[in-house]
Order: C-alpha cells, then structure tokens, then sequence
C-alpha cells in the first residue's frame, strides 16, 4: 500500500493507465487474430477488409504509446504479406 498521498494518487493513475492499455491491445491483437483466421480460410475478399482494421488499430495503439512503431509496423507488414499469397492463388 502506498504511504503518502502522492504515492496512492500515482497508484490510482498506474491502475487506469494499465487498464487503457489493456483494452488497446486487445483491440489490435483481436483484429490481427480476425485477419489470420480469415487467411487460414481462404477468404481474400473479407480479409482485405479486416486488415485495414487491424492496421487501423496497430495505429491507434502507436499513437497512444502501447507499442513501439516499428513493432506495429512488423506486424502490418506480416499481415499483409499473408494476404498477398492467398491472393495470388
């Protein structure tokens, strides 16, 4: 427990910034996990669709400081040249 004011009050800011983050990592990760699972299935036309969203998303969580660019970028990248054999078959 913290022991001065100043301690609990960055306690209660750690909690809610750890939770915000929470949540916009699991929006990115759920939506590169949607891209996947529509590349595993074959299903090129949905799977452009959803890679916008999970770049969208890799976007918002660098803005917001929850990842480092070039991670983001790595991971768009991979997605999109996963979409890029399924539709070229």
């Amino acid at each position: 427990m913290p022991n001065t004011k100043s301690a609990a009050k960055a306690m209660r800011q750690a909690n809610r910034r750890h939770a915000n983050n929470l949540n916009t990592k699991t929006k990115f990760k759920n939506a590169t996990k949607q891209v996947k699972k529509l590349v595993t299935e074959s299903n090129a036309a949905e799977a452009v669709k959803a890679l916008s969203a999970a770049m969208s998303a890799l976007d918002k969580a660098v803005k917001k400081g929850v990842i480092h660019k070039n991670t983001a970028s790595r991971k768009k990248s991979r997605l999109a040249k996963s979409i890029a054999k399924i539709t070229k078959k």
